[in-house]
């Protein structure tokens, strides 16, 4: 059971892109049929798939921070000394870690305010919050991917 839960969290991410990029595909090729064989458009339908847009690359961002394949932080620490690698990893975690907190905070009161007032989309009608609610997760697991990576590198020799 242990090796299983371990097992999804270390696919967590990719699962969530797998399945949102599918309910694209799918709503994406659905509005060509539906264009092609009809007059009518399901022009409502790019409301989700504006939204699975932002919640592949949140998550695809998680996958990067996962796999230590931020460019901008390989850029700096490729090109230095070991010693001087191990600090520079240290200093641009913590930076990494801080913003990606701060977004966290603002995406649970982005959340909250959504949740409370009730607003809806405008082409669906449903809550707002229903599509934001994945955000607060997706930088949550960024920060947790950022501090394993920290720790798997601090760990190498």
């Amino acid at each position: 059971m242990a090796d299983n839960v371990k097992s999804l969290w270390g696919k967590l991410e990719e699962i969530i892109c797998f399945i949102t990029f599918v309910v694209m595909l799918v709503l994406g090729f659905s509005n060509v049929v539906v264009r092609s064989l009809t007059n009518y458009s399901l022009a409502s339908t790019q409301e989700i798939v504006i939204n699975g847009m932002v919640i592949l690359t949140l998550f695809g961002a998680a996958i990067a921070i996962k796999r230590g394949q931020l460019l901008a932080v390989g850029f700096l620490i490729d090109n230095v000394s070991v010693s001087v690698r191990k600090g520079m990893q240290v200093i641009l975690s913590l930076a990494v870690v801080f913003t990606l907190s701060v977004m966290f905070y603002f995406m649970l009161d982005l959340l909250s305010n959504q949740y409370q007032s009730g607003i809806t989309s405008s082409a669906m009608q449903v809550k707002v919050w229903y599509y934001t609610a994945l955000l607060p997760l997706g930088f949550a697991i960024m920060i947790v991917r950022q501090i394993e990576w920290l720790i798997s590198q601090l760990k190498s020799k």
